[in-house]
């Protein structure tokens, strides 16, 4: 019999209990035995169960200490007693994940808290080089906005930056109701797989990072009013880019010919 947890507003908590969804989710990332799955954020443990028996060993981050033992009793306790199921009681956005120091690349999966998804993301941005892929339950809204594409509502700063380090499919929806307690939200998987090379040559992220917020900081004004202190309306025609359009209309491509025209 399952063991049950009152949920934290603070942990942003919402467990999945659906069935067919939590079904659709796993076939969704096909864990194979011998692959190293990292979850984060596994509560009850409602995704960590049946993908354990799957893999045969797994490891999940869980800063919640009042739920560890909860999970470890649904999860069974031989495979935590037999190091099956290795729980990290700490802070994903602290966690360094080259110290598991795991021959194989990582397969990160998790239900994300919606307060700091994207800190969560990025953060991992750091581990690129040792992860094969990461399957999140996000905000819809926030899986819109990773996926979106340019001149379309979606389209942020958070597209562009994503989009730069992960290719990113935006899979399917998941209802309130698939949840307890129910959140006020609708949410989504999507699957972000890092980049073997980069699809476009940036050789300062950070500044590269900067002229896209800054060309998103004020939306309804036109690049040569927006950009105005980095590069001239003539230095943004002389790449083929109208500095009368704006920001959510321009490609990655696009603005990494404007990075790399103001750093020549």
């Amino acid at each position: 019999m399952a063991i049950h947890h009152r949920a934290r507003k603070r942990f942003g908590q919402n467990f999945l209990s659906d069935p067919g969804i939590i079904q659709r989710i796993i076939q969704s990332i096909n864990p194979k035995s011998g692959q190293r799955l990292i979850e984060i954020g596994p509560g009850l443990g409602a995704l960590t169960c049946p993908i354990l028996k799957l893999v045969g060993e797994m490891d999940v981050i869980e800063l919640d200490r009042d739920i560890v033992p909860k999970l470890q009793l649904n999860c069974g306790l031989d495979a935590v007693h037999n190091n099956k199921l290795r729980i990290h009681n700490v802070d994903v956005l602290k966690f360094n994940f080259s110290d598991l120091n795991y021959a194989e690349p990582l397969r990160i999966i998790g239900n994300l808290p919606y307060n700091i998804s994207t800190p969560i993301i990025f953060h991992l941005v750091e581990y690129s080089d040792i992860i094969q892929d990461m399957y999140f339950m996000l905000q819809k809204e926030v899986v819109q906005r990773l996926a979106a594409k340019p001149d379309s509502s979606n389209y942020s700063r958070l597209s562009v930056m994503t989009q730069y380090y992960f290719q990113v499919n935006a899979l399917f929806l998941v209802p309130p109701e698939s949840f307890q307690p129910m959140p006020k939200v609708e949410s989504a998987i999507v699957r972000l797989i890092p980049h073997k090379e980069k699809p476009v040559k940036i050789d300062n992220e950070k500044a590269f990072a900067s002229l896209v917020s800054q060309a998103f900081s004020q939306r309804r004004k036109t690049l040569r009013n927006v950009l105005k202190d980095i590069c001239s309306a003539q230095q943004l025609e002389s790449i083929g880019i109208d500095p009368a359009c704006r920001a959510q209309s321009l490609t990655l491509q696009q603005f990494s010919d404007i990075y790399n025209l103001t750093t020549q």
